[in-house]
């Protein structure tokens, strides 16, 4: 086994424990882990499979391996962009819908407190 492909395996491990303790401490949601560790997971088979990255460029018809990468790169980062827009989009109607409630509540506190200033 070469000594990149030792680093890079430990390298992937410690990202593995890393995300893990980012969990533990409640920094990083599981749905969000998921995508970090299937990368990882794929980075690490590609250190034991060498010429794994071929053989897969081979199977797709792509030329080189490294536009293989890049393309499933690009992609993937779309795909995850689009999904953050539509978390971001969904946040963004709670948080309108939150700030419309609160100003009602702190209206309806208010003219209340004047009932009771009316009342003594």
């Amino acid at each position: 086994m070469a000594r990149v492909q030792i680093i890079t395996i430990i390298i992937d491990l410690l990202f593995v424990m890393y995300i893990s303790s980012l969990i533990i401490k409640g920094k990083l949601r599981e749905e969000y882990a998921i995508v970090w560790i299937i990368c990882t997971a794929l980075l690490t088979i590609f250190s034991f499979w060498r010429d794994g990255l071929e053989v897969m460029a081979r199977l797709v018809g792509v030329y080189a391996a490294p536009n293989l990468v890049f393309t499933v790169l690009i992609f993937l980062i779309m795909i995850y962009l689009l999904h953050l827009s539509v978390a971001n989009s969904r946040l963004h109607k709670h948080i309108t819908t939150l700030a419309q409630e609160l100003a009602l509540l702190k209206e309806k506190l208010a003219s209340e407190q004047e009932k009771e200033k009316k009342e003594q």
